[in-house]
């Protein structure tokens, strides 16, 4: 109803959100590493003459008037890069000490940071849990998947550093989660990478991105109108696959104990009606990126200048978000789906995914379907039943872990076992069960 009444309205009369997502750049694209799928690094083409250092003037602007624009007594400070690590300590001490400053009666803050983990060290660990950071550290599984893309400026093996910086987060006691992007290696070794985050490194909160690099015909790098991939991206069906399989090991074993997003945001759409995250969500626009010069843009993926809307500097932060330019860019995602999506049976979970990923054709010939259209497919499809147990349990006020036992049941009527050591291991690798996902059970 509420989507119906704003659909109604002038887009440069409508207001901006009571609580909106800002990812601050402070060191912009700068990094200590140089991933080889990472879509951020080439940014730094965007300020050729910078020192890339958020300075003391942009980062009172920013605390200031994100605060300032907040009609919620909820802020987020998102801290990422680049490695925003490299501010050093004393940048953030001064980011807690402004929030401070200009924090209203009944205020809280949030806040998180996206790290790579190869810098943290005591005194972070400190400092981290002091101001009860959020920490997301970036690790793609064990370390030969992890270090097949993640490697320093020198191209050398980050896998040791990223565990070293990660036990001092636990030593801590640091509120953490995982970020684990999925691309065409790791995405073959489902299970190797579940497993790995929740029995070795032992995380109860992880998340998975799918890599897409999109390229031209001759191969190059074209983030905005290329219609090939490298061979570095996740294949769509891959990608599916990838879902599906740590989908059916977290359901029959994991609920309530570990929280992977996608599942969470999926039930949440399921029980609720609508996801937490812009992703799923019918319109975007209500979460930008600033860059340490101050230059906001519409979003995290779309840091060029066409979809630059400003600078803080010259006009706040809540103008900028509600400019009509930003209102429109938010209201494509809906508008500009093909007609296929419009029909599909699961729009009310996809809804087109991001944008940034809407460069294929459709069956019927029509162009913006999302490359990872077929991999989202199969998931949401496969996770319809148990997602309809898990709403009717909350609906009960019982809770959703209760699947569990509803899975082994359902598994028991269709005559699934769990395989024996010497079966051939379900994920395909081709080795037997006791010595690929079965080692240690």
């Amino acid at each position: 109803m509420l989507g119906n009444v704003i659909d109604s309205v002038p887009v440069s009369v409508v207001p901006a959100p009571p609580r909106f997502h800002v990812m601050a750049k402070p060191t912009g694209a700068v990094c200590n590493l140089a991933c080889s799928y990472c879509f951020f690094l080439d940014k730094a083409a965007l300020y050729p003459e910078s020192s890339f250092r958020m300075s003391d003037e942009v980062l009172e602007a920013y605390v200031r008037q994100l605060i300032e624009a907040h009609r919620s007594s909820r802020v987020t400070f998102a801290w990422q890069g680049g490695e925003p690590t490299l501010m050093g300590l004393d940048f953030f001490r001064r980011a807690t000490e402004l929030q401070d400053r200009y924090r209203r009666p009944g205020m809280t803050f949030e806040n998180t940071i996206q790290t790579n983990g190869t810098r943290l060290d005591e005194e972070w660990g400190v400092f981290l849990a002091e101001h009860e950071f959020l920490v997301g550290i970036s690790i793609d599984g064990p370390r030969e998947v992890h270090d097949a893309n993640r490697v320093n400026k020198g191209g050398a093996a980050t896998f040791d550093d990223v565990m070293r910086g990660l036990r001092v987060l636990q030593a801590h006691g640091v509120e953490y989660n995982v970020l684990t992007t999925v691309n065409r290696v790791n995405g073959d070794f489902p299970l190797e990478v579940y497993r790995f985050l929740r029995d070795e490194i032992g995380t109860d909160w992880m998340q998975f991105i799918p890599v897409v690099e999109r390229l031209d015909a001759g191969g190059r790098p074209d983030p905005m109108h290329g219609t090939a991939v490298s061979d570095r991206s996740v294949l769509p069906s891959q990608f599916g696959t990838f879902l599906s399989t740590v989908f059916d090991e977290w359901v029959r074993h994991d609920v309530g104990r570990t929280f992977v997003q996608l599942f969470d945001v999926s039930l949440g759409i399921w029980a609720l009606g609508h996801s937490s995250l812009c992703a799923f969500q019918p319109t975007c626009g209500q979460a930008l990126a600033i860059e340490h010069t101050g230059d906001l843009y519409a979003c995290d993926h779309y840091v060029f200048p066409a979809w630059r809307r400003g600078n803080i500097l010259d006009e706040p932060i809540e103008t900028l978000v509600e400019s009509e330019d930003q209102r429109r860019f938010g209201l494509d995602k809906r508008d500009a789906l093909p007609r296929c999506c419009r029909e599909c049976p699961v729009l009310f979970a996809c809804r087109g995914e991001c944008p940034k990923t809407r460069f294929a054709t459709s069956p019927d010939g029509e162009p913006g379907l999302n490359y990872l259209c077929a991999g989202y497919r199969r998931f949401f499809a496969h996770v319809a039943p148990y997602m309809e147990f898990m709403k009717g349990e909350l609906a009960e006020r019982k809770p959703p872990a209760n699947v569990m036992a509803w899975a082994a049941e359902r598994d028991r009527r269709a005559g699934v076992r769990e395989p024996g050591r010497n079966d051939p291991c379900p994920c395909g690798s081709g080795a037997k069960f006791k010595r690929c996902c079965g080692a240690g059970l």
